[in-house]
């Protein structure tokens, strides 16, 4: 069967469409069936960070600090590139050289701009572990059948709340 755009090469994709009359079938050539965005063997799949990655590798393979070890957990920046994870936190010092570079690569900067975490207040925290404490012993009140004592654990939760 030839491909029913061009006409002129065998057709090796079948491009099922959906318009308003009904199903239409259409064969495509693999150049033709790229053309309009569908995967074939002649086009594979763009991966721009997969990509980027794999020159990043090729550019560093024989770079020094491939042999660098982190001290705590023995992991290297090869292994980094092979998982896409550094082995713990101390990689992060060990390696601090390669990792800004790429972040400058990725992400422009190796500096961060964004917006900056802020740890609970410790009272928030404390009152949430008494809420969840206090729920605990209203439910098991409940369970118990200890009525006067769930609605005591009640008043006190809406109190606090």
């Amino acid at each position: 069967m030839l491909c029913d755009n061009c006409r002129d090469r065998d057709a090796v994709v079948t491009l099922t469409q959906v318009v308003a009359s009904g199903v239409k079938k259409v064969g495509l050539c693999e150049k033709c069936a790229a053309e309009r965005g569908v995967e074939t063997t002649v086009t594979a799949a763009s991966n721009p960070l997969g990509d980027f990655l794999q020159s990043v590798q090729q550019q560093r393979t024989s770079s020094p600090t491939d042999a660098e070890r982190c001290s705590f957990c023995s992991a290297t920046m090869r292994d980094f590139r092979a998982a896409g994870r550094l082995g713990c936190a101390h990689c992060y010092g060990a390696f601090e050289s390669g990792l800004r570079d790429l972040l400058r690569r990725v992400h422009g900067n190796s500096r961060h701009a964004g917006r900056v975490y802020t740890p609970p207040r410790p009272d928030l925290l404390e009152r949430g572990e008494r809420l969840g404490e206090l729920r605990d012993r209203l439910r098991r009140a409940i369970e118990t059948e200890q009525f006067e004592l769930a609605a005591d654990l009640r008043d006190r939760i809406r109190v606090i709340e």
